[in-house]
C-alpha cells in the first residue's frame, strides 16, 4: 500500500467536521475525497476542509480509485449498506459507533470484511484516549488487582423532536445506540463479553429509547451498572472496582485527560494524560498504522469486541422494546 494512506470520508456532518480537523495530527495519512448525497453539502464540505473531490453519491465514493480508506459517519442504520458496498469495492473501513442499528447487520459486515480480508474497525475512540490507554496498562499491572465490577454513565438532556437523528427510529434514534455504545464498550474492554444483560427504560412516542439502565454478569459476581440517557443530563463518569482499589475516570469518561488511581494505604494519585487535537487523531493513527502494516484489524478494537458490544445493545433493545432495522435504498 501506498505509505500515505488516502482517505474519504462518507456523510459530512457534525462528527465528521470534528474528525477531518484531526488528520494533521496524523502522519501518513490525508483526507482526499468526501460523498454525501447532497451535491452541494459535499461541496461545502471539502472547500472547508481543503479536499481535493465532492461527490454527490455515496456510489462514486467507492468507485474512486484513489481512496484507500473509507470514514463513514452517516446516521446508524446506513451503516450497513455502505459498509457492505464499500468492502465489495475493496475499502478498508473505519466506521462510526454504533458500528450498525442491528446485532445481524454487524454480524454480515465483519462476516464479509473477513472473507474479503480487508480491515475494518469501529469508531471507538475512547479505547485510544492516552488517559484511557493508562487506565488498561494499571489494569494489566495488577494496580487495583481483579477487576470486579465497572459503573459508568451518559446523558444528555435534549428536547424531544420527532424528526431529528436522535429520536427518528429510521435514523437509529435512541439513548443507546448514540450513547449507550460508550457505556456498554468501555465495560466489555474491562471485563469482556457478558453472560446475562438485563435492561430498564423508557421509550420516546416515536419508540426510540430515551433512559436505559443496563446490568451486566459477567459471571462469579463480576458485574457492569450502566445508564444512558438522552433527556437527562448525566455526570458522564466511570469506575472501575478491583480486589485492591479503583480508578475514577473523570468526566466525560468517553474522552477523558484525567483518571485517579486509589490504593488501599496510599494517597489517591491523580494521572493526567492530553489527548491530541480533537481527540479523534489517536483512532486515525491505529487505522493508518494498521493499513501500512498489512494488518485487516486492530488489536486495541478488534471485530470480536464490536460485535459483543452490538449484541448487549441489540439485547437491550429487545428487552425495551425498541425496534431498530438497517437501511435499505441508500446507495
Amino acid at each position: 500500500m501506498n505509505r500515505e494512506i488516502r482517505w474519504g470520508i462518507v456523510g459530512p456532518g457534525r462528527i465528521a467536521e470534528n474528525v477531518v480537523r484531526d488528520f494533521g495530527h496524523v502522519p501518513d495519512a490525508r483526507a482526499v475525497a468526501v460523498a454525501s448525497r447532497s451535491q452541494q453539502r459535499a461541496d461545502d464540505f471539502a472547500a472547508r476542509h481543503g479536499l481535493d473531490r465532492a461527490y454527490g453519491s455515496y456510489a462514486e465514493i467507492l468507485a474512486d480509485p484513489e481512496v484507500d480508506v473509507l470514514y463513514v459517519a452517516t446516521p446508524h442504520p446506513q451503516h450497513h449498506p455502505i459498509a457492505l458496498a464499500a468492502l465489495r469495492a475493496g475499502k478498508a473501513l473505519l466506521v462510526e459507533k454504533a458500528f450498525t442499528a442491528t446485532t445481524p447487520g454487524a454480524a454480515e459486515v465483519v462476516d464479509l470484511a473477513r472473507e474479503t480480508g480487508t480491515f475494518v474497525m469501529e469508531a471507538m475512540w475512547t479505547r485510544f484516549q492516552p488517559a484511557v490507554v493508562a487506565l488498561n496498562e494499571l489494569v494489566a499491572d495488577g494496580a487495583i488487582g481483579e477487576v470486579r465490577s465497572v459503573q459508568a454513565d451518559l446523558g444528555v438532556a435534549r428536547e424531544y423532536d420527532p424528526l431529528d437523528r436522535l429520536f427518528a427510529m429510521e435514523l437509529g434514534g435512541g439513548a443507546l445506540l448514540d450513547l449507550g455504545v460508550y457505556v456498554v464498550s468501555f465495560a466489555q474492554m474491562l471485563l469482556g463479553t457478558p453472560q446475562r444483560v438485563v435492561a430498564t427504560g423508557a421509550l420516546f412516542p416515536s419508540g426510540a429509547d430515551a433512559d436505559a439502565a443496563l446490568l451486566l454478569d459477567f459471571g462469579d459476581g463480576r458485574t457492569a451498572s450502566l445508564s444512558t440517557s438522552l433527556r437527562t443530563a448525566l455526570p458522564g463518569q466511570a469506575r472501575v472496582f478491583g480486589t485492591a482499589g479503583w480508578i475514577d475516570v473523570l468526566p466525560r469518561f468517553h474522552h477523558p485527560a484525567t483518571i485517579v488511581l486509589h490504593r488501599a494505604g496510599a494517597e489517591p494519585e491523580t494521572i493526567t494524560r492530553p489527548q491530541t487535537g480533537g481527540g479523534y487523531a489517536h483512532e486515525l493513527i491505529e487505522v493508518t498504522g494498521c493499513l501500512l502494516a498489512g494488518r485487516t484489524e486492530s488489536a486495541v478494537m478488534p471485530l470480536a469486541d464490536t460485535l459483543a458490544v452490538q449484541d448487549v445493545l441489540g439485547q437491550a433493545a429487545e428487552q425495551l422494546g425498541v425496534r431498530h432495522a438497517e437501511a435499505v435504498g441508500v446507495l
